[in-house]
């Protein structure tokens, strides 16, 4: 062994040790504060064991030594275990390069303790700031985690979940965009909930609790200028699964609204499990065959009625081309209310309707919903309109069995334009999804990488900084499906699966939020705007 150093820590009780190891000790016995590592070489791997006393064993692993890169005087290895799911570099001295692989141990532990962690000075902040959203009382998660009483029996749970990052739901992969509504909790905190479970869970003293977060009980955009609601309560069943369910609401606009603020606020939020609302214009052949003021279930393969063509990639602009509707406000579990930026609007335009698109999950309990939305107006014309489409491939064809499909939707901008904010939707078969962005110049980038897609949380990335997208930029939309039996989520492995409304079809829906300026058409973004042919000047009078 050639070194061994300890870097950083977290109240004092994260400790990471670079184990530095030539090759030519073709044994390795270290012994750290009790943690027994061990390693041994066969010239080309290194095998590597770790045991400590707060994971279960780690199964031997294999780092091929192709894993290593020497890059200017540095062995930098990234490897993965157990213990972590992150990267992890380590770092070789110039003189003992040759030969050399590095082993990481990530150890956790209170032994090299500070102060204990307790609930009221260390965890309650973290709590308030990343969970209580939802977890409180009237809200989608089963249960509320506002004072220690509640949360010291879900102790390891909450460790297990941050750990693993299934809580809080962020999906996006974090070498991809920069967003301003990122809610994956930091190392740090990661380490805080971790520790503070491992050890023992205490509670501390009251007094050095943060001031209790106010939530508010009504509408979080302030008073609205309209609400309005479904037409009628449905009632959910205590179980079973309930279909994509869609009520049409007239809105009652006489003339044009600017909408600043909307807020879809669900009737009974433990069964709504997302809503879409849609702004269908008048006219507009989008579910015209659905009656008004009532529920109404869309029979399924929502495209029979669009001609199946080969997939070639080909995307379209959903709302865009026909101008027939424009999704104007999502609500999931824990999110915000779609507010746009100063001097900014969306359009919903006299006459219009809206549609509720309802997503419910049974509760174990009967109940009724009647879900809402509240809209606050801009008091002026705004100098720009938020604009929302998605990217869409309607000839999507995902074979029978096929665990890692691929589809892309391609689509070029016409002009010009503002990217806000990206929302991926798929359905039960959704694997992963990402938006790449090829530019003029040739260039590309990856806007937003969803590794692993998960259909019950249906989240809007919205851009740390809005991007401009030159005329002429290419957008694609990949979507991966697993139609296979190892899905548990797949309704049927051995059918073919086209476009449709329903979750047991399939989407690939890459919707966003473009900026353009308020009096401009939305269609320039999609289309080519054709070139006005000056009237012929007439000669002089004979």
């Amino acid at each position: 062994m050639t070194g061994m150093r300890a870097i950083g820590h977290t109240h004092g009780l994260r400790i990471a040790i670079h184990i530095i190891c030539a090759l030519s000790a073709v044994n390795v016995q270290i012994d750290i504060a009790g943690r027994n590592v061990s390693a041994f070489d066969d010239r080309n791997t290194l095998w590597c064991f770790v045991e400590h006393s707060f994971y279960p064993p780690i199964r031997t692993q294999k780092i091929s030594a192709g894993h290593a890169a020497v890059r200017k005087n540095e062995l930098a290895v990234k490897a993965k275990s157990g213990m972590s799911h992150n990267a992890i570099l380590i770092y070789g001295e110039p003189t003992l390069m040759r030969h050399l692989l590095c082993l990481s141990a990530f150890f956790s532990f209170a032994a090299f303790a500070a102060p204990d962690l307790t609930f009221y000075k260390d965890v309650m902040p973290i709590l308030q700031n990343r969970c209580q959203e939802c977890h409180r009382a009237g809200e989608a998660a089963p249960m509320s985690l506002m004072t220690y009483r509640e949360v010291r029996p879900f102790a390891k749970a909450i460790e297990r979940a941050v750990v693993s990052k299934k809580m809080p739901p962020w999906y996006a992969d974090p070498h991809f965009g920069k967003f301003a509504n990122d809610r994956s909790l930091s190392e740090v905190e990661v380490n805080t909930l971790s520790a503070w479970a491992k050890g023992g869970a205490k509670e501390g003293k009251v007094g050095d609790a943060p001031a209790p977060r106010v939530y508010a009980t009504g509408w979080t955009i302030g008073k609205p200028d309209v609400v309005i609601e479904m037409p009628v309560d449905y009632k959910v069943p205590a179980s079973g699964t309930v279909d994509y369910t869609y009520f049409i609401v007239p809105t009652g606009f006489t003339e044009d609204k600017w909408v600043e603020k909307i807020e879809v606020r669900p009737g009974d939020a433990s069964v709504v499990h997302h809503v879409v609302l849609l702004s269908r214009a008048p006219g507009s052949k989008y579910l015209q065959e659905a009656p008004k003021g009532v529920a109404y279930k869309a029979k399924g393969n929502g495209s029979a009625n669009v001609e199946r063509k080969p997939d070639t990639g080909r995307g379209t602009f959903i709302g865009l081309t026909g101008g027939d509707f424009e999704m104007v406000s999502v609500y999931v579990p824990g999110g915000v209310a779609y507010e746009t930026k100063p001097g900014q609007a969306r359009l919903i335009p006299a006459g219009a309707d809206l549609i509720f698109q309802m997503h419910y999950t049974a509760s174990g309990k009967e109940t009724l919903d009647r879900s809402r939305v509240g809209m606050v107006f801009a008091k002026q014309h705004p100098k720009e309109r938020v604009v929302n489409t998605f990217i869409a491939n309607l000839n999507l064809q995902i074979p029978p069995g096929d665990e890692n499909f691929r589809v892309d939707a391609n689509v070029k901008v016409q002009r010009d334009v503002v990217l806000q904010s990206l929302f991926p939707h798929m359905h039960l078969r959704g694997k992963a999804f990402e938006y790449v962005a090829k530019y003029p110049s040739g260039e590309t980038e990856t806007l937003l990488k969803v590794p692993a897609y998960d259909f019950n949380w249906q989240l809007t990335y919205q851009l740390a900084k809005p991007l401009l997208l030159p005329k002429g930029t290419e957008l694609r939309a990949t979507a991966w499906y697993d139609n296979s039996p190892n899905n548990k989520y797949n309704p049927d492995p051995k059918s073919q699966v086209h476009w449709g409304d329903q979750s047991w079809e399939e989407m690939l829906a890459g919707f966003v939020d473009f900026v353009i300026p308020a009096n401009d058409n939305p269609r320039d973004i999609a289309f080519v705007k054709k070139a006005v042919t000056p009237a012929p000047v007439p000669g002089p009078a004979h």
